[in-house]
């Protein structure tokens, strides 16, 4: 049984927590929050599962021996840029580390490259096996269209002020201006969606995909844990790996 912890409980982490809480192959084994609500009860309890299982500690109350002392196989970051401070010890104790974590800085990049020399580390600002699929598909399409036009549309919640991170993931991969290509829509409560728009001569050709439960980022994250668990160090994306898949026939379901 592949033991995992988790950084972040919120909104999505939960979600993601009882994923990992339903799949028979993972054990949850803790989960760390910024707060102390909750502390050393257990998510899955929270979740409504009638057993014990990731046990729920403080971010405060993490100390330098804390992976040693509670051991995983892989580590989850579902928090925000701040989980970065528990990745140099998760990567001295050789955990593999899954970020899904859309605002590094460049500095905060930089550190994810410098850990990623000790363990196997997986990045994807947007971890679901969709999106990365589209992000192959899309590259794939331009070799064949390099003259088309080419437009991104992303829409989310209306409380979302930043454009998102795949939006910009999507730009940098098609070589394109993220602040003169991708058009941002803000409206009710849109979990996620992006959509890629070819132009050409009498024709347009739309790829796109949309988050319809956000369960759909716990499924990436499993995905990812089978994929890392036994890697070498360096540093992964979920687009590099569904591209091999891809390369090599290997369905990605």
């Amino acid at each position: 049984m592949i033991r995992i912890g988790i950084l972040g409980f919120g909104k999505t982490g939960k979600i993601v927590a009882n994923e990992f809480l339903s799949d028979p192959q993972f054990h949850l084994s803790w989960v760390i929050r910024n707060t102390h609500n909750a502390s050393h009860k257990y998510a899955s309890r929270l979740l409504g599962h009638e057993s014990d299982a990731g046990e729920i500690f403080s971010s405060a109350d993490i100390d330098a021996a804390f992976f040693i002392d509670h051991p995983i196989d892989a580590l989850v970051d579902f928090s925000g840029s701040g989980g970065l401070t528990f990745y140099q010890r998760a990567a001295e104790a050789g955990v593999p580390i899954i970020s899904a974590i859309s605002n590094y800085t460049p500095h905060e990049q930089a550190l994810l490259h410098s850990f990623s020399a000790l363990t196997p580390l997986l990045y994807s600002p947007n971890i679901t096996l969709g999106i990365n699929v589209l992000l192959v598909a899309a590259q794939i399409l331009q070799k064949i269209a390099p003259h088309a036009d080419i437009e991104i549309v992303e829409e989310h919640f209306k409380g979302k002020s930043e454009v998102s991170g795949t939006a910009k993931k999507l730009a940098q991969v098609l070589q394109l201006d993220a602040t003169q290509h991708v058009n941002s829509i803000r409206v009710g409560g849109v979990i996620g969606r992006h959509e890629i728009i070819f132009g050409m001569p009498n024709q347009t050709i739309r790829l796109s995909h949309e988050s319809i439960n956000r369960a759909a980022f716990g499924q990436g994250a499993i995905f990812a844990a089978k994929f890392l668990i036994g890697q070498p160090p360096g540093l992964y994306t979920m687009e590099t790996i569904i591209a091999g898949m891809f390369r090599q026939n290997i369905p990605v379901y």
